[in-house]
């Protein structure tokens, strides 16, 4: 199926697509201050859009550490990759959001012909409408009645709002059709299927889907549209399970189209993608037969937008298949070298409260003095605290009171969520502009 345009991303009201872009635009007029790290202190009172007209370097600009920098030609670079990744493979694209709940990279990968944006939890739906996103697929089961209204109230409001959302069991089903009752329209529902015994959500068996979607056939506020389901979730994830599972998700799609359970539905959702197994779903769902309705084939990997150099750098796909291409690890946090009370020892000014470490810790990349950058040879972080980086250094390592030194991060997931306003930089060190997160 062919890519949705950058258009499907027309503003929360249905008022016209000036209205999302005047959303965006507000975003640089909120004034710089205490509140976002790392930023100059003499940036303070400006707004954000003449502090990036300003075009400072972030290090010889006032910034102070520890700094958060997104690479502009590195985000540039993953969002075209993954444009032409899902063409090629005849995708739909829909980008888990909650790794960034960055309204402008939403916007950008919109442009670059993502469906829509996936997110997880009613917060997240309600900033992605705020900044005009017409699509969201919420991996997650909502069964919060308050929520469930406010869908429902932005369902009748907006005819060109689409929104799809978990369902595991008969229960769920039957709280979302008691908190939607006397809604104009129905909500699109797929039911998960669970990547195995003891994994996250989601239902366990083909029968209990089967239980699970008559619940949904008798609730009238409810419609069947689709199945979906995370396979990172797999228990000891290989090629092999991976493949199996996507193949059950595959033939219970088929099952559901043969019972005639997508009744009412205009097309069929078949969706899964993290971002360590996206190859094996586009192999899997190239597999997909011809059902009834036509298929939206919704692969929802996030972590790309900034990759990372440690948890997704070691499992993307890209690696097992390089002719496909390689993403970049976009993110670099600078600290600078506060305390060396030993040879062997040294500490940062970044800590928990500003590093990404629920998987890996930073690695230590580069370090920069008077100008002049280098390899952070005989330089590694051995753990942190809340506000230091605790570095073993070796022989050979160069390091003094002062120095930046970058570090690379694991896992994107934990690292937008830090830092509300971050600097986008060009290789140079030019700021172009700010990234605004809402977590």
């Amino acid at each position: 199926m062919a890519l949705a345009p950058g258009s499907d991303t027309g503003p929360r009201t249905g008022s016209g697509p000036d209205a999302a872009a005047d959303a965006l635009a507000r975003l640089a007029e909120e004034r710089v201050d205490h509140r976002f790290k790392g930023l100059p202190p003499d940036a303070g009172g400006r707004t954000v859009g003449e502090l990036a007209a300003e075009r400072r370097n972030l290090f010889t600009g006032g910034f102070t550490t520890p700094v958060l920098a997104l690479s502009a030609e590195r985000l540039e670079h993953n969002l075209r990759l993954m444009e032409t990744y899902a063409a090629r493979h005849g995708l739909a694209f829909a980008p888990h959001g909650k790794t960034s709940m960055a309204p402008r990279l939403f916007r950008r990968q919109t442009d670059r012909g993502a469906w829509g944006i996936t997110l997880a939890v009613p917060h997240q739906v309600r900033v992605a409408r705020e900044f005009g996103v017409q699509r969201v697929f919420l991996a997650n089961e909502l069964v919060d009645p308050a929520a469930l209204r406010w869908v429902a109230d932005g369902l009748a409001a907006d005819p060109a709002f689409r929104f799809v959302c978990y369902v595991d069991s008969v229960r769920g089903a039957e709280l979302m059709d008691a908190a939607l009752r006397g809604a104009a329209r129905p909500v699109d529902v797929v039911v998960e299927l669970a990547a195995g015994e003891g994994a996250r959500t989601g239902v366990r068996t083909e029968a209990e889907c089967a239980a699970v979607a008559d619940a949904v056939a008798a609730a009238p506020t409810l419609r069947l549209v689709g199945v979906a389901g995370y396979e990172g979730e797999v228990p000891e994830a290989d090629p092999e399970r991976v493949r199996a599972w996507l193949r059950r998700l595959v033939a219970l799609a088929a099952e559901f189209d043969r019972a005639g359970r997508f009744a009412g539905a205009e097309e069929v959702v078949v969706s899964a993608g993290g971002s360590a197994w996206f190859d094996a779903v586009a192999d899997v769902f190239a597999e997909i037969p011809e059902l009834s309705l036509p298929v939206l084939k919704l692969l929802r990997s996030g972590a790309y937008v900034s990759h990372d150099d440690g948890h997704y750098r070691k499992l993307t796909p890209f690696n097992r298949v390089p002719e496909e291409g390689a993403l970049e690890p976009a993110f670099r946090l600078w600290a600078q070298v506060v305390s060396r009370p030993s040879a062997e020892q040294a500490f940062l000014n970044a800590g928990k409260r500003d590093a990404a470490y629920d998987l890996d810790l930073p690695f230590a990349q580069v370090v920069r003095r008077d100008g002049t950058e280098r390899p952070a040879t005989g330089v590694s972080v051995t753990g942190l605290s809340d506000q230091h980086t605790w570095l073993r250094t070796t022989p050979e390592a160069d390091l003094e009171v002062g120095d930046w030194v970058g570090l690379g991060l694991s896992h994107p997931c934990t690292s937008f969520d830090k830092w509300q306003l971050i600097p986008l930089a060009e290789a140079d060190g030019t700021v172009v502009d700010y990234v605004r997160t809402f977590f």
